[in-house]
């Protein structure tokens, strides 16, 4: 069944739900009113044409840009994001495109760095143990945790940063753009890391470009438009077409449809 109401359909709780947001850079809008709701073990991909304000709207999630208006509700309770640091306190985890690893530094010393002076600090032992943790809790194909991170593929690499975000024990996982660049078979296992997230109750957000990932791994689809929410959609119920419709703006897509049928109904009355 389609949706256009962002309504979570897992069943369970939603952990996130945005109403509004809303940001402008001097006179330049790039998130006008946007909804949107994640629940405990579902995949939302956030889709959209260059420009359409997925960046914008992931780095709002990331505590990197304040938005101007519009709220956010975090386990039911209305919550700010004015800093990263905020967002990782409240349990949303960022992973962006560029994955922000240093080559030159093994697996351990990536998923520790910069907490190794933190209150919680570990030895080297105990930080290599739990890496070992982290990685299998993913099912992780990755044969030493000492290996350098530039001798690693790009699914493993991936791996490495989706790890580095469980650290938190986060809530809410956004990936922007996972699979980018990345060949079929790193691609698959990247989508068999999405899963395993899923299964342990996470929501995840996953921005994508790439339909058969879409098909792969989410509940849900979000259509983000010049900045604007363009449609909730079932990934079961709701045909290629009707997605690019609704990224494209073509005036016969599944959205101006319902909208039309919804003003009919009022005018019948």
């Amino acid at each position: 069944m389609t949706s256009a109401t962002g309504t979570v359909h897992t069943g369970q709780a939603t952990i996130l739900s945005l109403r509004g947001i809303s940001k402008s850079f001097g006179a330049v809008a790039a998130l006008t009113d946007v909804d949107l709701d994640v629940g405990a073990g579902e995949v939302v991909a956030l889709v959209g044409d260059n420009g359409a304000g997925k960046s914008t709207l992931v780095k709002v999630l990331a505590g990197v840009h304040a938005a101007d208006s519009g709220t956010v509700t975090f386990d039911g309770e209305r919550v700010g994001i004015p800093t990263p640091a905020a967002a990782q306190a409240l349990g949303i985890a960022t992973v962006f495109q560029d994955l922000a690893l240093c080559e030159n530094l093994d697996v351990v010393q990536n998923l520790f760095l910069g907490r190794e002076v933190g209150p919680l600090r570990l030895d080297t032992v105990g930080m290599e143990t739990r890496s070992w943790e982290l990685l299998r809790q993913l099912s992780a194909k990755i044969p030493t945790v000492r290996i350098p991170i530039a001798a690693l593929s790009g699914g493993q690499r991936q791996t490495v940063a989706i790890a580095r975000s469980l650290l938190g024990d986060p809530k809410i996982i956004i990936l922007d753009e996972p699979t980018a660049a990345l060949g079929v078979a790193q691609t698959a296992e990247v989508l068999n890391l999405i899963e395993r997230l899923r299964s342990r109750g996470l929501g995840v957000i996953m921005v994508s470009h790439n339909m058969a990932d879409v098909r792969a791994v989410a509940d849900r689809v979000a259509v983000l438009r010049l900045g604007r929410t363009n449609g909730v959609f079932d990934v079961a119920g709701v045909s290629d077409e009707e997605i690019v419709s609704a990224i494209t703006g073509a005036a016969d897509n599944a959205v101006s449809r319902r909208a039309g049928r919804d003003r009919e109904q009022r005018e019948a009355r």
